[in-house]
């Protein structure tokens, strides 16, 4: 047999093998545990948890901070000069905001707008700056985008379910607390974990650049820390049996069990999370000048609406405010 006739029949042997293998009907379809669950992107597995680049802060209460001026400008008439003019003359607040937290900061399916209680908060902002709480410029960041956006100068403010630390404090000027919230422990049902006493060895998810992960890490059960960029994909991950347990602020836990009644909150608070807007640290104004409009809404009630609009029934009381000068 020649050589091109051998190949030919070599080629023509290989297609009929191939028709009969057609034939022999379809072969069963993997199993879907033979496919590896998805991972969303940036995950650390275990977190890697940087140490704070600033020195030890001395007489620090992270609650206390600038005191308000003892009388506020009329809406769209900040005084020449100070940071709110500048804002003012850039045309918009620009904000650093979540969208992916559910009630607190998080992207409506319905009209794709950016919503919630942060964002009600920083419109009261630009309604004292502006006269119209429209003004905004709404900037998505992460969890750990939220100090070098405001370092850089990316955004004027940051209100982003962001909790006030003596550590922070030194890198960015805080407003007055105007929400109180918990760290605490969200689950499956059908999980046997009621604290975070329960959760030695297991894997605890948070996301990066939070204090909540710090807070995991350093826990006294010992659970393993996994990082994410955002909260969602936390719950992407106890969806899918890759961690055990999400630990964070009771707010955006109870957000998330809002969306997935598979899930429940479990066990007492074990550390405080008080929530401020964030600002330059060379903006003392801007500081004293947010304190003054969160004092007008603890005043008026706006804050305590915002509230009762987005947590209804869960809605904590409006925290008071402490000033250290």
């Amino acid at each position: 047999m020649s050589m091109n006739r051998r190949v030919l029949t070599a080629a023509l042997g290989a297609a009929l093998a191939l028709l009969a293998g057609c034939s022999a009907g379809p072969q069963p379809a993997p199993s879907p545990s033979s496919f590896p669950a998805a991972r969303p992107l940036g995950v650390q597995d275990p977190a890697v948890i940087p140490s704070s680049s600033a020195g030890p802060a001395q007489n620090c209460n992270p609650r206390a901070s600038l005191r308000p001026p003892s009388s506020m400008p009329a809406p769209g008439q900040p005084p020449a000069g100070s940071t709110m003019a500048r804002i003012q003359q850039s045309g918009l607040l620009r904000v650093g905001v979540d969208q992916n937290t559910f009630l607190f900061g998080y992207r409506n399916p319905t009209t794709g707008q950016i919503e919630g209680f942060d964002i009600d908060v920083a419109r009261e902002v630009a309604r004292a700056i502006f006269g119209d709480p429209n003004k905004v410029q709404l900037v998505a960041i992460s969890s750990a985008q939220r100090i070098p956006y405001i370092q850089q100068k990316k955004v004027d403010i940051v209100a982003r379910t962001m909790t006030i630390t003596c550590d922070r404090l030194q890198q960015v000027g805080f407003s007055s607390v105007y929400y109180q919230a918990g760290q605490r422990v969200l689950v499956s049902r059908s999980s046997p974990v009621k604290s975070m006493d329960d959760l030695g060895g297991k894997k605890v998810c948070a996301a990066a650049g939070s204090t909540s992960i710090a807070n995991v890490a350093n826990y006294r059960s010992k659970p393993i820390p996994v990082s994410v960029q955002d909260w969602t994909d936390c719950m992407v991950l106890l969806q899918q049996g890759q961690v055990d347990a999400i630990s964070t602020d009771d707010a955006i836990l109870a957000g998330m069990a809002d969306q997935d009644p598979n899930l429940q909150l479990v066990g007492p608070s074990f550390s405080p999370q008080p929530y401020g807007i964030a600002m330059a640290k060379d903006s003392p104004d801007l500081v004293r000048f947010v304190n003054g409009v969160l004092d007008r809404m603890r005043r008026d009630g706006t804050l305590q609406a915002i509230n009762a609009r987005w947590l209804k029934g869960n809605a904590p009381p409006v925290p008071a405010a402490e000033y250290q000068d």
